[in-house]
């Protein structure tokens, strides 16, 4: 029997990570709404089936506007990663301020539309913000509209990510008896995917920097590489970054997995904070990948992680492009959710809709 397809609305969908797990899961993207215009140009790129549109939340009028996108197509699942940096000036005693508009806005679609569930990502740090007030309110306003919520601290790793990532995520299913379990781990500790596995199939890049290559020179060499360039005969995004040779020299002292805490006395004292001059470690997962990567480098090579790599660190496969300059492509791999376990979430809803 052919599963039915299921309708996917994904708000603040950045470039789309989110988007492509769940496509990867089955379900049917139509559209997805950002603000960022480079984000949106990468979204549309490779959802071929979907929408990116550029609507500001915070305004009553963008409503209007998912009206006539939906064309009156029914909701199925709405997802997204809203901003929550108001509740940490705000308070749970003032959740409906204007500072909080954009996790509102997320409240008000899912209230608007009543889809069969709704999944939110956001910053682990949430769940205990004012003793779990902003979290309880959360929920309460979600179950005051029919919904029963679950949330959880999920690590990426746990699901094929080779990245320590944590997200608090809150699924809500439109049901009075049925309630969201997350999927049990895929992997243990011990068996996580490392940087190395993830990456170290992509060419070096020591005698081509600055240029981008766009030719694979290995045979892919695990299980994880074989997925990740399963569908893509052309390496997109693999530019490296030509460094002063000042920093060359420092990295090129720091060992595998090393820090600014493993140099000699007197250097790289220019950057000597939490995480200066850190390399990946070769045989664990990465850190979590952020917008930024300057402070962040190849467990091999005395150079930054290309794009392409950060993305495979995201577990975005090889054939989605990321558009825009590279600092644009930087800020839409850092700040999207990673695929496989948007995947892995995304699979498990299927039991229940």
């Amino acid at each position: 029997m052919t599963r039915p397809s299921l309708n996917v609305l994904d708000l603040f969908c950045g470039c789309g990570g989110l988007s492509k797990g769940f496509e990867e899961a089955g379900y049917n993207i139509l559209i997805g709404i950002d603000f960022e215009q480079s984000a949106l140009n990468t979204f549309n790129h490779n959802h071929k089936t979907a929408r990116g549109v550029r609507l500001d939340l915070s305004k009553p009028e963008s409503f209007d506007e998912i009206d006539t996108l939906l064309a009156g197509r029914k909701l199925d699942v709405i997802i997204g990663g809203p901003p929550c940096q108001g509740f940490s000036l705000t308070g749970p005693r003032k959740f409906d301020d204007e500072r909080n508009k954009l996790y509102l806005a997320m409240i008000e679609t899912v209230r608007r539309y009543r889809p069969k569930a709704f999944l939110i990502e956001n910053v682990p740090g949430m769940a205990n913000l004012y003793k779990g007030a902003v979290r309880d309110e959360i929920i309460r306003r979600f179950s005051e509209i029919g919904y029963n919520v679950t949330y959880k601290i999920v690590c990426a790793a746990d699901y094929g990510v080779p990245q320590i990532r944590k997200r608090l995520v809150f699924v809500g299913i439109h049901s009075e008896k049925d309630k969201y379990v997350f999927p049990e781990p895929y992997l243990s500790e011990n068996d996580y995917i490392t940087c190395e596995q993830a990456i170290s199939d992509l060419p070096s890049l020591e005698t081509t920097l600055g240029e981008e290559i766009s030719v694979y020179e290995c045979e892919p060499q695990n299980k994880f590489q074989r997925l990740m360039r399963s569908s893509s005969t052309t390496l997109h995004n693999h530019t490296a970054i030509n460094h002063k040779p000042f920093v060359k020299e420092v990295i090129a002292l720091v060992p595998d997995g090393g820090n600014y805490k493993d140099l000699p006395p007197g250097v790289g004292e220019s950057r000597v904070f939490h995480m200066a001059w850190t390399r990946l470690n070769s045989k664990k997962p990465a850190r979590t990948v952020d917008t930024g990567h300057r402070n962040l480098f190849h467990y091999k090579w005395n150079r930054c992680p290309t794009v392409r790599e950060s993305a495979r660190i995201q577990t975005f496969p090889d054939d989605f492009v990321f558009l825009g300059n590279r600092g644009q492509q930087n800020k839409q791999v850092g700040n999207a959710v990673p695929v496989l376990m948007a995947k892995a979430l995304a699979t498990q809803l299927l039991k229940y809709l």
